[in-house]
């Protein structure tokens, strides 16, 4: 009788080291390599095998770092003072936090301007301490306050400022690696811009959900119409939220362009989870790989079965593909909020995106 097993492609596949050498020589000579040996590294059986590790990085100690490089370089030979969350599965230098999403701590200090430049990659940045620092986005000034989401997508040109006392630190999250391996990833520089709309003006345009100015039905649909998302606004809504969600069930809301209801990045999807004081909740499963910044509160995480034990203000943590992730706030008198970015609405776009649970 034959063996099911084989028929099924689970079978052990030959190696390399089975073929002649002079067969081999004549592939490299020829710049070619055969599949089969590496065919399960690239196509594993039933589930993906993702480099990216379960790993929690804690504010407080990627924070004095980053106020020394204050010290030690002055922006004009940084450009952008950032330090890089590096995932020890892709190792320090590959610039991941998961396969597709790179993510750094960014400080401006008073007086300082990380110049005008546009890119490739997109980006955004999620407000972390410090007062007086704003985002210029194509001539558009947004103030940065604690918690909140400023877009600044690819090609965009943006440069940040610092007027006020003290370090302003954010978290920049962006498709870098995504774009890196397009071979697609580059910077041009630009003069200082100059402010041409009123300060925050796509906020005050877009202030009420389901409300739009009116002369744009007779416009094209601007591509990204509105570019920050005050923390203030999406605390309120997740608060308001938690009053119509049951026990146990995540309150959760997602960041869309409020012209199509569609994410704000083709790439990336950014959203904000509320637990309230006590609440264990275990995300829906899905196929995309993730990371987690708690914007206040302590929360235990589990990933993939792994925990990272409390993590709290500012820290940050990374969940790989198909990951199940549990949260349990470990206040019992406050709520405890995180910021979530992963990369479904790119899965979603190359037909790829599964999610396991209801």
């Amino acid at each position: 009788m034959s063996d099911p097993q084989a028929h099924s492609g689970a079978s052990s596949l030959g190696t390399l080291d089975e073929l002649p050498q002079d067969y081999r020589d004549a592939m490299t000579s020829a710049n070619l390599v055969p599949l089969w040996p590496s065919m399960r590294g690239f196509l594993p059986h039933d589930a993906p095998r993702p480099q990216t590790r379960p790993a929690l990085w804690r504010y407080s100690e990627v924070r004095p770092l980053l106020l020394r490089a204050g010290s030690l370089t002055p922006i004009e030979k940084a450009e952008r003072r950032v330090l890089v969350f590096s995932n020890p599965g892709h190792g320090l230098d590959g610039l991941h936090c998961t396969g597709t999403i790179y993510v750094g701590m960014q400080m401006i200090l008073p007086g300082e301007i990380a110049p005008n430049h546009r890119h490739t990659p997109s980006a955004v940045r999620l407000v972390v301490e410090g007062e007086g620092g704003s985002t210029i986005v194509n001539g558009e000034r947004l103030p940065m306050e604690r918690g909140d989401l400023i877009l600044t997508p690819a090609l965009q040109w943006h440069e940040h400022t610092h007027a006020g006392s003290g370090p302003v630190i954010w978290m920049d999250a962006l498709d870098l690696p995504l774009v890196v391996g397009m071979e697609a990833s580059y910077a041009l520089e630009g003069a200082s811009q100059t402010v041409k709309n009123g300060l925050d003006a796509s906020v005050t345009r877009y202030r009420r959900a389901g409300l739009v100015p009116y002369q744009n039905f007779a416009s094209p649909r601007a591509q990204y119409p509105l570019m920050r998302w005050p923390w203030a606004e999406v605390r309120a809504a997740l608060e308001a939220l938690a009053s119509d969600t049951d026990e146990g069930k995540p309150v959760h809301l997602g960041y869309v362009n409020p012209e199509t209801g569609g994410e704000c990045l083709p790439t990336l999807g950014f959203s904000a989870i509320m637990l309230r004081s006590g609440e264990e909740v275990t995300l829906p499963r899905d196929s995309a790989s993730a990371v987690f910044h708690v914007v206040s509160g302590t929360v235990q995480a589990e990933v993939a079965g792994e925990a990272l034990l409390n993590a709290e203000d500012a820290d940050v943590f990374a969940a790989p593909a198909h990951a199940r992730v549990r949260l349990v706030n470990r206040s019992t008198a406050k709520p405890a909020f995180l910021f979530q970015i992963d990369d479904a609405p790119l899965q979603r776009k190359i037909g790829i995106y599964e999610r396991f649970d209801a």
